[in-house]
């Protein structure tokens, strides 16, 4: 959901990537859904392995609820988000729009901070499937 918001809202200014500590081979389909309601496609998009991420992280928006690992090689943003899988469509949409809110809220900082050059920062959101193999 992060990653989607991100490219729908502030392309010009974050390069968005999902990845996990041990991510879901697919997103599951409310997920699709509760997104296309508001109009953002998420398509064949899926979280990889951290080091299968592209190119050099500037931050890391950890939503696992776990440490990481030592040596992340970015800065850790830690947003507490409850996890909807298994729960209500309601539940999907309440964590979306929190989502939501929270990545207008990166992408304006990141556009007050913007550097001079048309560089983006990229970012990567990690989520922890450990305990639910189709966390989003």
């Amino acid at each position: 959901m992060a990653e989607g918001f991100a490219r729908a809202h502030g392309s010009d200014v974050i390069h968005a990537q999902s990845a996990g500590l041990a991510p879901a081979l697919a997103i599951v389909p409310l997920t699709h859904r509760v997104m296309l309601e508001k109009n953002i496609d998420l398509g064949d998009c899926y979280p990889k392995e951290m080091e299968h991420v592209d190119g050099a992280i500037d931050l890391i928006i950890n939503m696992s609820g776990h440490e990481l690992p030592a040596g992340a090689g970015a800065e850790v943003e830690v947003w507490e988000v409850r996890d909807p899988i298994g729960e209500s469509d309601e539940v999907f949409r309440q964590v979306r729009d929190q989502i939501e809110q929270r990545v207008l809220q990166l992408i304006e900082r990141m556009r007050v901070r913007k550097p001079a050059s048309s560089e983006k920062l990229s970012a990567a959101a990690p989520v922890d499937t450990r305990r639910r193999p189709t966390r989003q």
